[in-house]
């Protein structure tokens, strides 16, 4: 990675590896007056400038590497970038909490029929604070997840959260009834944890490490299947991570399928099953454990087109070009 001697330079370079579209949607209000907290009085101020949050997303997380590039402190600069983006994710998590707290209360008083102005009010006010936290949550997600591939092209692997799901979205809703914007935030959120696209199946062991045929592959199943869905067995090494971060930079919707410990030692089978009653499309299996030999054997039953890659096929070619 080249290195910038100014932030000016440094913003160009990130703002052309990642899409401005979901700031644009993110950092446009749809709603008239915000309020993030019963506490405060309603709003009418603008959200930031969607391109300026962006920038500053860039800056904040890529600013670290350019400063400890060949230093002796260049190695503590993931861990740093990784708590930026860590920072984000945490508000973003207790902005969605607050969320859930006041859909729940809307939810509430829109099945209660009580044709008083004082209850009219307090579902508008309760509403307006829904709406408000959505709005706010898609803001910083949007700056997240911009850091997020910042993060995954400075250390080349895609950062991931230590505890939670990692989802994205932006705001559509407008003003609308109470019982529609709820319907509509609960479609959101299933979509958004659990993609309805076609599933395409990864799986590898940890020290799976041929990124070019994996990437090839993926971007080939892509060009096939646009709006598909990458689901892998959520191992931080080897080809799940490499197929992770192909889904960051192609924009592919990732759900990452972790064990289950309580279940000891069934606990990888069990998800193998749970991962073919998805009834994928398409698989991808890198030799690794036995745990990927079940895998694909389930698969091919399941009558589902594999494509399985060994380590011997990349060596004899090695051995071809030594």
């Amino acid at each position: 990675m080249a290195r910038f001697d100014n932030f000016a330079d440094l913003a160009e370079h990130y703002a052309s590896l990642t899409s401005a579209d979901a700031f644009a949607g993110a950092f446009t209000s749809e709603i008239a007056a915000s309020q993030l907290s019963i506490h405060d009085e309603p709003t009418a101020d603008d959200l930031p400038d969607g391109d300026a949050a962006r920038a500053v997303a860039a800056h904040v997380t890529g600013e670290i590497f350019n400063l400890f590039a060949d230093t002796r402190l260049a190695p503590v600069a993931p861990r740093i970038a990784w708590g930026i983006v860590n920072s984000f994710h945490k508000v973003a998590q207790q902005l969605s909490r607050q969320e859930d707290d006041a859909a729940r209360e809307l939810g509430e008083l829109a099945r209660i029929m009580d044709p008083s102005e004082i209850h009219a009010v307090k579902v508008e006010e309760t509403q307006r604070l829904c709406q408000s936290l959505h709005e706010a949550v898609a803001a910083i997600c949007a700056m997240r997840d911009h850091a997020a591939e910042i993060y995954r092209v400075e250390c080349g692997q895609p950062w991931s959260a230590t505890t939670g799901s990692r989802t994205g979205r932006t705001l559509t809703a407008s003003q609308i009834d109470a019982r529609d914007f709820l319907a509509a935030r609960a479609v959101e959120k299933r979509e958004a944890h659990a993609p309805t696209g076609p599933v395409v199946v990864l799986s590898g062991g940890q020290d799976w490490t041929e990124h070019k045929a994996l990437w090839d592959r993926l971007d080939a199943i892509k060009a096939r299947i646009p709006a598909m869905t990458l689901v892998t067995t959520a191992q931080h090494k080897g080809a799940d991570a490499i197929g992770a971060a192909w889904a960051a930079a192609r924009g592919v919707p990732l759900v990452a399928f972790r064990l289950n410990r309580q279940l000891g030692n069934r606990a990888a089978f069990e998800r193998n099953r749970s991962i073919q009653r998805l009834l994928p499309v398409e698989a991808v299996i890198c030799e690794g454990s036995g745990v990927q030999i079940n895998l694909a054997q389930n698969l091919r039953a399941a009558g589902v087109p594999l494509t399985i890659f060994k380590h011997a096929d990349f060596a004899i070619r090695d051995q071809a070009h030594a």
